[in-house]
């Protein structure tokens, strides 16, 4: 059971996952710089999580043949991840201009060169012991190997506290919504990585001084970079992802709420585009294309619509339902009318002038595919109408 390191898969995938749910966007808009930089965060945290993880270090030390060669190239990923991070803020607060453009390119070469220093001092450093745990307290008085660790920590570090000293300062300045949510979980995310650095110092310093705090490494500095790594993700995340699975939620909606009253003016068969849409064709294609159809068949309907029907019917259920719900089922029991004189046909209308269906009922769709599912609202409303007109007559 060791060798599954839950405490590392779980991340892992969940950062994975988010990676092959936005590989769709980036295929789609690849040229925009944040669908990119937010892909490019996604793999560098997803590449460090499974770099480090105690089974994949030792892989790498038997199929490269190079002891601890996870090192830079675990390093390497979370240089990578910093940078992209930097420069996904600057984004986000700044608008686009020639210095913005300057210092985002500054960053890159300076974590560039991190990353060049980290492999130079590797291969410089003497490590030929396998260390799966506790590589860097046990290596922290080596020669290059001392300065390698401390290149990789020191970076993170100065990195963590520029991208929380941006995120302070911008914060007050967000409205509440989905970026602000998105820079919480980015504060904390850098906060975490801060304690991070924080315990890999202690621990190699007292090293340095010939004291046994490697518990603070293998132990404690671990669980917040795990941490760290799927804070820092969410928080480029959720302000491009919050947006688009709110309107996914509500196309689903939508898209369901029409189902019963679709299925009811199939029968007209109208003349609406036949494009063969499958489960993989995009939600909101779909949703328009059942939208259209319905109103191609309203336009079929027109001539068997009775106007004064449907105001009967919307005044026995505007007072106990509200406008909204009154305009919906007033409208459903009317084209439910429609269908069947379109069945039996019998049209209300035959003049020269085509009948218009009236926007009493074609501004109110998606409260007639709500008022559709519910057979038993309109039956009442029915009852309703029926018995008020009799009462009036009676009078």
């Amino acid at each position: 059971m060791e060798n599954f390191h839950i405490p590392y898969m779980l991340p892992t995938m969940l950062l994975f996952g988010a990676l092959v749910l936005k590989a769709p966007t980036l295929l789609r808009a690849w040229r925009d710089p944040d669908v990119r930089a937010t892909t490019l965060l996604l793999l560098w945290a997803s590449a460090v999580l499974v770099v480090i993880t105690p089974i994949n270090i030792h892989r790498l030390n038997v199929i490269t043949g190079v002891p601890n060669i996870a090192a830079p190239w675990a390093y390497s990923f979370l240089t990578a991840f910093c940078a992209t991070g930097l420069t996904m803020i600057m984004r986000w607060r700044e608008p686009p201009s020639n210095r913005r453009r300057r210092r985002m390119i500054a960053i890159y070469w300076i974590y560039a060169g991190i990353g060049l220093g980290l492999w130079s001092t590797f291969l410089l450093a003497d490590v030929p012991e396998p260390r799966i745990y506790d590589l860097d307290t046990y290596y922290a008085s080596t020669p290059w190997m001392r300065e390698h660790i401390l290149l990789y920590v020191l970076a993170h570090a100065v990195s963590s506290l520029v991208a929380a000293g941006m995120l302070w300062k911008w914060y007050p300045a967000i409205a509440k919504g989905w970026v602000k949510s998105g820079v919480v979980c980015l504060q904390i995310g850098y906060a975490l990585g801060l304690a991070f650095d924080i315990a890999k110092l202690i621990a190699v310093s007292a090293r340095w001084t010939g004291h046994d705090l490697d518990v603070f490494s293998t132990k404690v500095a671990p669980p917040f970079a795990l941490l760290e790594a799927v804070l820092v993700a969410l928080g480029f995340i959720i302000p491009q992802a919050g947006p688009a699975v709110l309107k996914y939620l509500r196309d689903q909606r939508d898209y369901y709420r029409l189902r019963v009253l679709w299925r009811a003016i199939r029968v007209t068969r109208a003349a609406a585009a036949t494009a063969n849409f499958g489960l993989w064709t995009p939600l909101d294609l779909r949703l328009i294309q059942r939208q259209q159809r319905i109103y191609d068949a309203l336009r079929v309907l027109a001539p068997f619509v009775d106007h004064a029907d449907y105001q009967r019917h919307y005044e026995a259920a505007v007072a106990e339902h509200g406008e909204e719900c009154a305009r919906g089922q007033a409208g459903a029991i009317t084209i439910l009318d429609a269908l069947s004189a379109y069945t039996a046909n019998t049209p209300l209308h035959t003049g020269d002038t085509p009948p218009q269906i009236g926007p009493e009922i074609t501004s109110h769709v998606d409260a007639i595919g709500w008022a559709m599912q519910h057979p038993r609202l309109l039956d009442r409303t029915r009852q309703r109408a029926t018995f008020t007109e009799s009462h009036t007559e009676h009078v």
